[in-house]
């Protein structure tokens, strides 16, 4: 699982008890996923069809820094299924875990699921590939 992307709990992202409101943190999800899944299938032409199981382990509080890492579960004709673990940057604590969340490409006219041309092992060295010019 790669940790790509971070977000500053703000205030206004508390719920009652000033804890990250969990609303919030399934927009953060719905988004980041979708800005992976993007990335892997390299088209903005997707829609969120289904998040499966969600499970909240942990409290973030105001200004805690969560991290969203994310990983490609499965590649289907139409269809991309990733995970997603939001964790506290500092402590490493899992804040909540996002399976099975499924985008499928769509033709941006008729929003009818169109094939996006990609396998798992093509994103797997299409991966290697980004993280080499990184050179990290």
């Amino acid at each position: 699982m790669r940790f790509l992307s971070r977000r500053l709990v703000m205030p206004s992202d508390l719920n009652y008890a000033n804890g990250l409101f969990g609303g919030r943190a399934l927009q953060w999800i719905d988004e980041e996923a979708a800005i992976y899944a993007i990335c892997q299938l390299e088209t903005n032409c997707l829609v969120t069809k289904h998040i499966g199981e969600i499970s909240f382990e942990s409290p973030a509080g105001k200004g805690d820094i969560v991290e969203f890492g994310l990983a490609t579960k499965r590649v289907g004709t139409s269809s991309i299924t990733v995970s997603c673990l939001v964790r506290n940057k500092a402590t490493k604590t899992t804040i909540c875990f996002a399976d099975d969340i499924v985008f499928v490409a769509v033709d941006p006219v008729s929003r009818q699921p169109v094939p996006h041309g990609k396998t798992q092992e093509m994103l797997v060295e299409q991966t290697a590939q980004e993280l080499a010019s990184l050179n990290i």
